[in-house]
């Protein structure tokens, strides 16, 4: 077996032994039972449990930018990306619950992992959200004096809050393309020069300047 391969089924059955059990119940002989390789193999590639934990975050954090960014390149439109942006982030629920609960649980519960590790993917992930705005600001669609380090911060907390929910909850209330736009046009109310209307549809025109009557 490549050590490609073996890297790769290491990460995939530790995401499922940590999203079954919860990271700190979860033993290193697990996930080589569960990745199908004798338990001294998983430490040629680990040092331990959290070295496993930040390699998942890394890698497939790198995986949601990527797809993001390529998702975000088919439009210019700074309404219709941030929207883009929130379903992107929603639907990880539903493509991946385990990593996602993962992300949003197991991560979290780990004071070790939030003191030691210096997050640069999520630092870059939250740096699309600052893109956005900036990118809407200098095509005078988003208030000047709005602060993209606050938004982003702000975007983010409200999209990470359904998201949790949806995966702390047996049951999902609202579909991702609601909830996305729905978050997406509360907030772009709040930093739109001209207030737009909801979108019926992600990928089509976004934003239109309501009359001057003010409907």
């Amino acid at each position: 077996m490549k050590v490609a391969d073996k890297h790769g089924r290491i990460i995939q059955a530790a995401i499922k032994v940590f999203a079954r059990n919860g990271f700190f119940n979860s033993r290193i002989s697990e996930i080589a039972k569960e990745a199908n390789v004798a338990d001294g193999t998983i430490y040629l590639y680990f040092n331990n449990k959290y070295d496993i934990l930040i390699t998942i975050f890394e890698e497939e954090m790198g995986k949601i930018i990527a797809s993001v960014k390529q998702k975000l390149a088919s439009t210019e439109d700074p309404c219709e990306k941030l929207e883009i942006f929130a379903f992107q982030h929603l639907s990880l629920v539903e493509k991946d619950r385990d990593l996602a609960e993962i992300i949003q649980v197991e991560l979290r519960q780990s004071s070790k992992f939030m003191k030691e590790y210096r997050n640069r993917k999520f630092a870059e992930y939250l740096q699309i959200i600052s893109n956005i705005v900036r990118e809407g600001q200098e095509k005078e669609l988003f208030r000047k004096e709005v602060m993209p380090g606050i938004f982003k911060r702000a975007f983010f907390g409200a999209l990470d809050e359904m998201s949790r929910f949806w995966v702390l909850s047996s049951k999902k209330k609202y579909c991702v393309k609601t909830a996305a736009r729905q978050i997406s046009h509360f907030f772009l109310d709040g930093i739109l020069n001209s207030p737009c209307h909801a979108p019926k549809k992600i990928g089509k025109r976004r934003h239109k300047k309501k009359k001057a009557d003010g409907r």
